[in-house]
């Protein structure tokens, strides 16, 4: 399970890193740039819930 949230985690900052060229900071919510916008805080938000789910497993290990 840990091998396979860093390969999400790693998925998810690709994604990010992809849909940031797709931005167009002049008209930043016309277009494609809106899609990329929204697909960037989609991603960001995966990778928040796969950190607090591996904190979530480090617990339940300690509390074990």
């Amino acid at each position: 399970m840990k091998i396979f949230t860093y390969i999400l985690i790693a998925i998810a900052i690709g994604l990010i890193i992809f849909n940031a060229t797709k931005l167009d900071f002049d008209n930043l919510f016309e277009g494609d740039s809106t899609i990329a916008a929204i697909s960037i805080l989609a991603a960001a938000c995966a990778i928040l819930l796969l950190l607090i789910l591996r904190t979530s497993q480090r617990i339940a290990r300690k509390k074990k």
